[in-house]
C-alpha cells in the first residue's frame, strides 16, 4: 500500500478534488497525468536552457541540442531500433501516422491503391490512408474483439501497397497478434505500420524483435507531455521516401533552382521542434523505465481483472471488448442509457472516465451502438478507485431508468 501512495504523490494533479470530491482518474487511454519529474525538466528547460537547437554556436543551443538528441537515443533502446536516426520526433502518433501515409504514398503509391487496417482502429489509422487516395480493407473482428487472422489473409491482393494495424485498441483493450500480422504483410512482401499509442506505457516494445517497418506513438500517453511523439521507421524506407514536410533543418542546399534534403532523420523534422515536450518526453521514458514496464503492466492488468469482475456483478451492464488478451481498457454501457449520461452523472461524483466513440466509429457500427463509457487504468490507479467507480455507477443506475 506505501508503494501506490509514493506514486501517487508524484502526480500533483492528483491532489486535486472535483465537485467537492477525491478525483478518481480513469481516463488514461485519452491522456496519463505528469509525474512531477516531468513538469520540472520542462520548467528547468524553460527557465535556464531555452534556445532553438543545431543551428546555434552559442552555449546553450549546444547543451539544449545535446539534451534533445539524448532523448532521440533514449527513444532508441526503449523501443530497441537499430539507430537513432531512425527516430523521428513528431507532434504524436496522428502526425506520425500522416507523415507515414503521406511520404510512403508518394513513394510507393501507383494508382488502385490498397491498405490492410484493422476493424477497431483509431480515426488517426483510417483518415490519413483515405486522404493518400487508398482504398482500405478492414480485418474483421469477433463479438469479443479477436481479430480473424484467417480473414487477414485473404485481403491481400497484387494492389496491397501497406498493412496499418494497432497494437493495442484504444476501445476494446484487445492486444493485436502483431508479430504474427507482420509474418504474415512480409510473406507477401508488403511492410506494416503500428499503432503503438495505446501499447507503449503498457507492454515491451522491441520493434527488432517485432519486424515492423514503421512504429508510431504519443508522449501524452505514456506520462510525458502534450504536442511529441515519435515515429520509428525502418532506415531503408525512409531513406528512400521524400520529406513530409519543407522548411528550415530539413535540407541540405537550397537555390531557386533546386533543393537537396538533409540525411534522417532531419529530413523529416522541419522547422523548430518542441524542444521542451522532448525533453520532457525524457523524464517519462526514465519514470517508465525506472518503475519497470512489466511492473506497470501487472498492476493495470491487476485493476482491469479486478474492475471486470466488480462490473459484471452489476445488473444490466454490458462489457465490449473481452478477448483473452487485452489490456487497461474497460468499456461498458448501463442498460440502455446513452453513454454521455453516465458520464456525466459520474464526473459529478469525481470520477472522470471517456464516453462517446473514442474516435473508432466502425467499432461502434460493428455493435450497433452509439458509444461506450471507458475506463482506462495507469500506475497510479488503485483498487479503491475501481470500488468508488462501481460505487458511483450503482449510484446512478437509478437515475437513468
Amino acid at each position: 500500500m506505501q508503494e501506490i501512495v509514493n506514486i501517487r504523490a508524484q502526480f500533483p494533479i492528483l491532489e486535486q478534488r472535483v465537485h467537492g470530491r477525491p478525483l478518481v482518474y480513469l481516463d488514461n487511454a485519452a491522456t496519463t497525468q505528469k509525474p512531477l519529474r516531468v513538469i520540472e525538466a520542462m520548467d528547468t528547460y524553460y527557465r535556464t536552457l531555452n534556445a532553438n537547437i543545431h543551428r546555434g554556436a552559442h552555449h546553450l543551443a549546444a547543451a539544449a541540442t545535446e539534451r534533445y538528441e539524448a532523448v532521440r537515443r533514449q527513444v532508441q533502446s526503449l523501443i530497441n531500433a537499430r539507430h537513432s536516426h531512425e527516430i523521428v520526433f513528431t507532434r504524436g502518433t496522428t502526425e506520425s501516422i500522416n507523415l507515414v501515409a503521406h511520404s510512403f504514398a508518394r513513394r510507393y503509391f501507383t494508382g488502385d491503391d490498397e491498405v490492410i487496417v484493422s476493424g477497431m482502429e483509431h480515426h488517426s489509422n483510417i483518415v490519413p490512408w483515405q486522404l493518400a487516395g487508398a482504398r482500405l480493407r478492414p480485418i474483421p473482428f469477433s463479438d469479443e474483439g479477436v481479430l480473424d487472422l484467417g480473414a487477414y489473409r485473404q485481403l491481400f491482393s497484387g494492389h496491397t501497397r501497406i498493412v496499418a494495424v494497432n497494437h493495442v485498441s484504444n476501445t476494446l483493450g484487445t492486444v493485436n497478434p502483431v508479430r504474427e500480422i507482420i509474418d504474415i504483410a512480409h510473406e507477401h512482401g508488403v511492410p506494416v505500420l503500428i499503432d503503438g499509442a495505446q501499447a507503449i506505457s503498457h507492454l515491451p516494445v522491441d520493434v527488432q524483435a517485432l519486424g515492423c517497418d514503421f512504429y508510431c506513438f504519443s508522449g501524452h500517453k505514456m506520462y510525458g507531455p502534450m504536442g511529441v511523439g515519435v515515429m520509428y521507421g525502418r532506415e531503408e524506407l525512409l531513406d528512400a521516401m521524400p520529406p513530409y514536410q519543407g522548411g528550415g533543418e530539413m535540407i541540405s542546399e537550397v537555390s531557386f533552382e533546386r533543393t537537396t534534403y538533409n540525411q534522417l532523420p532531419f529530413k523529416f523534422e522541419a522547422g523548430t521542434p518542441s524542444v521542451g515536450d522532448v525533453i520532457g518526453l525524457g523524464e517519462a521514458i526514465a519514470f517508465m523505465q525506472e518503475m519497470g514496464i512489466g511492473t506497470l503492466a501487472a498492476h493495470e492488468d491487476d485493476l482491469l481483472r479486478y474492475a471486470t469482475e466488480r462490473l459484471l456483478q452489476l445488473p444490466g451492464v454490458r462489457l465490449f471488448g473481452t478477448a483473452p488478451q487485452k489490456t487497461s481498457v474497460l468499456s461498458f454501457l448501463l442498460g440502455e442509457a446513452h453513454p454521455y449520461d453516465v458520464g456525466t452523472l459520474l464526473d459529478q461524483l469525481g470520477i472522470a472516465v471517456r464516453t462517446g466513440h473514442h474516435c473508432t466509429q466502425p467499432v461502434m457500427d460493428r455493435y450497433g451502438i452509439p458509444g461506450t463509457v471507458r475506463a482506462s487504468f495507469a500506475v497510479y490507479n488503485t483498487r479503491e478507485e475501481v470500488d468508488a467507480l462501481v460505487a458511483g455507477v450503482e449510484r446512478v443506475m437509478p437515475m437513468l431508468d
